[in-house]
């Protein structure tokens, strides 16, 4: 009966029910990789900052595609337990492309960034992006298994287990960012130009230390 109302609340959170039908959406896992295989293309061709804006501008629109599904998503309340671990899962992933979309539109407006570097941070937030993705399919499959082999318990503890994982990824997503951020904070001081650049990003200075 447990394992019935998890994949009932799944369901919902997928979208795969009356959610699915005020708009269209295949899946969370389609959009990540969507904006992983956009952000794919700034990595291959950053030998131009030029290139990197042009390429970013495909990874934002892929982004902007999926996120009316995840502001929607953030939505769906009375949610069972279980199933509530699920759906901000699915949130996480989420916030790991818009902490990406939202944070490199700044950096591209940041002079003290090489297009060499855009390219490698890019590809670092593709590869945090690609890990999450990778961990909520292991989380669908299992939810979506119809094997009598695993009881109710070890799939809540793999549900626990992805959760816990993809709230690490996001986490780390924050942290990478910010440490990135503060790369560019120390060449602006050395040109006396640090106010400015606070402020492009933000001026709580202590969070990106």
């Amino acid at each position: 009966m447990r394992t019935r109302l998890i994949i009932a609340g799944l369901l919902i959170v997928l979208g795969t029910t009356g959610l699915k039908a005020q708009f269209v959406v295949t899946d969370p896992l389609s959009i990540a990789q969507g904006v992983i295989n956009s952000a794919n293309e700034i990595v291959q061709t950053s030998s131009t900052v030029s290139n990197v804006i042009k390429n970013f501008q495909e990874v934002k629109k892929v982004y902007q595609q999926g996120k009316e599904y995840y502001d929607k998503l953030k939505a769906v309340n009375d949610l069972v337990k279980d199933a509530y671990k699920v759906q901000q899962t699915l949130i996480m992933i989420g916030e790991i492309s818009d902490i990406y979309v939202s944070s490199f539109e700044l950096m591209l407006q940041d002079e003290y960034y090489t297009a060499e570097e855009l390219g490698a941070i890019a590809f670092g937030y593709t590869k945090l992006l690609e890990e999450g993705a990778a961990t909520l399919k292991e989380m669908k499959d299992v939810i979506n298994s119809t094997g009598l082999s695993m009881t109710d318990k070890e799939r809540m503890d793999i549900v626990d287990r992805c959760y816990n994982a993809v709230k690490h990824y996001r986490n780390l997503t924050r942290y990478y960012t910010n440490k990135n951020i503060s790369i560019s904070l120390i060449r602006a001081e050395q040109e006396g130009d640090k106010a400015r650049i606070l402020a492009l990003y933000g001026n709580a200075e202590d969070r990106y230390w």
